[in-house]
């Protein structure tokens, strides 16, 4: 409230010793804090009187909801624009799979014709015509096999 330092506060109280007197002096400083409470406490009272008047009650609320209307907002614009760009992301993907079976159908449609080689026949590699090769442990016998593969009996 006031800047007072220590040095304030024992000039104050060695000026009251010495003018009201040790026998008064509590009495005096009991009085004084009591007039300082009565004080405080009319200042707080009219304070409050000020604010119900005025209705600071109803204009923090109003304040409280305006910051809250702005974030909501602004959610809102966030979710707009992430299902704008969601449509687009939806739209490219579906004009992307529309021309890949378009492709396609023309690839069909258009049979590809073999140019005839010069005097070499190929024939298509396939999984199917590849010929399968087996591991040399991997049959297995019911009997006992000797070191050349032979079974003995």
């Amino acid at each position: 409230m006031f800047d007072i330092g220590f040095q304030e506060m024992m000039l104050i109280s060695i000026v009251a010793l010495v003018v009201i007197g040790p026998e008064r002096l509590p009495e005096t400083i009991r009085s004084i804090m009591l007039w300082l409470g009565r004080i405080r406490r009319s200042f707080t009272d009219i304070k409050s009187e000020l604010e119900q008047e005025i209705g600071i009650d109803e204009i923090r609320r109003q304040l409280h909801n305006e910051t809250i209307m702005k974030d909501i907002k602004e959610s809102k614009e966030k979710i707009s624009d992430a299902l704008k760009e969601a449509d687009q992301s939806l739209g490219e993907f579906k004009h992307s799979i529309s021309e890949s079976t378009d492709t396609a159908k023309t690839d069909v449609a258009k049979p590809d014709v073999a140019k005839p080689t010069q005097g070499k026949i190929s024939e298509p590699k396939s999984a199917s015509t590849a010929p399968l090769m087996a591991a040399p442990n991997s049959v297995k016998s019911t009997g006992d096999s000797t070191s050349d593969g032979q079974t003995k009996q």
